[in-house]
């Protein structure tokens, strides 16, 4: 078994963790509040900054062209992720420089480009591939579930069940795969980001839902 798959079936308990939170739950049945949302929307335009820029260290690091040529299809698909965030805000009247990243999200980015900075590629793929992989678990565990025409966040379903989402995904996997090894530090990364999205999550929901 690859290395990827061993790292997300050992933590696929965050995984459904995040999949039945009150955001995603929220998000599948359209009951989400919408403040939740749009401040879920400003965070993680955030979020995804610095993820692009996590891409960009790992490309300056690649040890062949593989690596380049993979990191540069992934900051692409980054700034895809942030236009549809864009749409959205600019759909919902949700002004992205003026909302204040929180804890949570401070926290993930510090994490990430902290790695991407000091660490090896490989423990920076094994920081970023839970991002990628839990999304495109999400969506399509949404989309066999189905959404209902009129779900508010359906478009945000069907960006991350797309095949395309999914590509990205293994792509990244597949560098994991290339430039980790199986040691602590690789796990230790892995588990940290697993954690980290299921406490972003739950703080967007904190700042407009209720249970």
């Amino acid at each position: 078994m690859s290395l990827s798959k061993t790292l997300w079936n050992e933590n696929e308990d965050l995984a459904r963790a995040a999949l039945e939170g009150s955001f995603v739950r929220g998000v599948a049945n359209g009951a989400l509040p919408r403040p939740a949302f749009e401040h879920y929307v400003a965070e993680d335009a955030f979020f995804l900054e610095a993820f692009a820029k996590a891409y960009a260290l790992s490309l300056a690091h690649s040890p062949d062209k593989e690596g380049l040529s993979s990191f540069s299809s992934l900051i692409s698909g980054v700034v895809e992720e942030l236009e549809l965030h864009a749409g959205y805000a600019k759909k919902w009247g949700v002004d992205l420089e003026r909302v204040e990243p929180g804890e949570a999200t401070l926290a993930y980015t510090d994490f990430l480009l902290s790695t991407a900075s000091l660490e090896s590629v490989g423990d920076t793929c094994a920081a970023m591939t839970p991002c990628m992989r839990l999304y495109a678990f999400l969506g399509k565990k949404l989309e066999e579930r189905g959404a209902a025409k009129d779900n508010p966040y359906k478009e945000w379903i069907e960006a991350y069940s797309d095949p395309g989402f999914e590509e990205l995904a293994a792509t990244l996997e597949t560098l994991l795969d290339r430039y980790a090894e199986d040691c602590l530090s690789v796990r230790s990364a892995y588990r940290r980001a697993m954690k980290l999205e299921v406490a972003f999550f739950e703080a967007a929901y904190g700042k407009g839902g209720t249970e």
